[in-house]
């Protein structure tokens, strides 16, 4: 599924990064970061609402690159910056992470696990 229509369908904003060009079959959500390391799933963008940079640092590790930010979490540009020079793509959207994984789940994002 392309990443803008999973923007359009969780009603995301686009933080930084290129959502134009991204596809993606596979969704992992979860606050706790050890587990995000254990993901071993191709084309995957994490759901989380872990504000700070160790979601950064853990994309970069699990090579995530899209992190979708659920809560309408205020974004502090110390996290853009690295996304951007980590070349990670972050979007921000209002709803809770349920309700963000059960949409995409109705239209065909399956978890990693």
């Amino acid at each position: 599924m392309k990443l803008t229509e999973i923007m359009k369908l969780t009603e995301a904003e686009l933080l930084c990064g290129d959502a134009e060009s991204q596809d993606y079959k596979n969704a992992f959500s979860s606050d706790l970061m050890s587990d995000v390391l254990t993901n071993e799933a191709d084309e995957a963008f994490l759901i989380t609402g872990l504000v700070n940079v160790q979601a950064i640092r853990t994309a970069e590790m699990a090579d995530i690159s899209c992190i979708l930010f659920v809560r309408d979490k205020e974004i502090p540009p110390n996290m853009i910056r690295l996304a951007e020079e980590s070349d990670i793509t972050l979007l921000r959207t209002k709803h809770t992470m349920f309700w963000v994984c059960g949409v995409l789940y109705q239209a065909g994002i399956v978890s990693v696990y």
